[in-house]
């Protein structure tokens, strides 16, 4: 975590930096997320935000008639939606507004945001250097963590539904690493 600290600039007022904590499932991100804003706090402001709370309701990502792998990489979340109406603006906005996903509802609702002018901005979640969201950070860490060891945090009940990973979650997981190459273009790898 060297290389983080030695590339946190000293923010001006009305800077923000934006991190990005990139990730497949289970690799550690919301433990670093943590251990990041425990580490800054004091340091400035903090406020982070999870990707996956901001995915889709599941008719829009289940049962759509392509292949499951797709539906996890592409249509989980709004992709464009988030560029435009969260990407774009967290450089330059104050308050905004977010549709955060609601699991026991299955829906979206409006979260209210607000941020300070000069603050760190950490993100996590995974698929975070996709085309359409990458310029967007000023520095990115990526977690990498072998396969298995992060199908062995999963709960023993969803490990028995291996299938249902090789079809939908380990495909576009492997997607990913074969077009977008996140070790590659991270700023930091760490191995965990």
């Amino acid at each position: 975590m060297s290389n983080f600290w030695g590339s946190l600039p000293h923010l001006q007022k009305g800077e923000r930096f934006i991190v990005g904590i990139d990730g497949l499932s289970r690799a550690g991100k919301t433990t670093i997320v943590k251990e990041l804003g425990e580490q800054l706090c004091g340091r400035y402001d903090v406020h982070t935000f999870h990707i996956d709370d901001y995915i889709v309701s599941k008719s829009r990502r289940y049962h759509t008639g392509q292949e499951e792998w797709f539906e996890y990489y592409q249509l989980q979340w709004d992709v464009l939606w988030l560029r435009n109406h969260f990407f774009e603006i967290l450089q330059m906005e104050r308050e905004f507004k977010l549709h955060k996903y609601t699991a026991s509802l299955d829906c979206c609702e409006w979260q209210n945001v607000r941020l300070p002018d000069t603050c760190v901005v950490l993100i996590e979640g995974i698929f975070l250097q996709r085309e359409e969201w990458r310029e967007f950070f000023d520095y990115v860490i990526y977690l990498d963590c072998p396969r298995e060891k992060r199908f062995a945090r999963e709960k023993e009940a969803t490990r028995k539904k291996s299938a249902k990973f090789e079809r939908r979650y380990w495909k576009a997981e492997d997607y990913y690493l074969q077009t977008i190459k996140p070790e590659q273009k991270a700023d930091l790898v760490l191995k965990v």
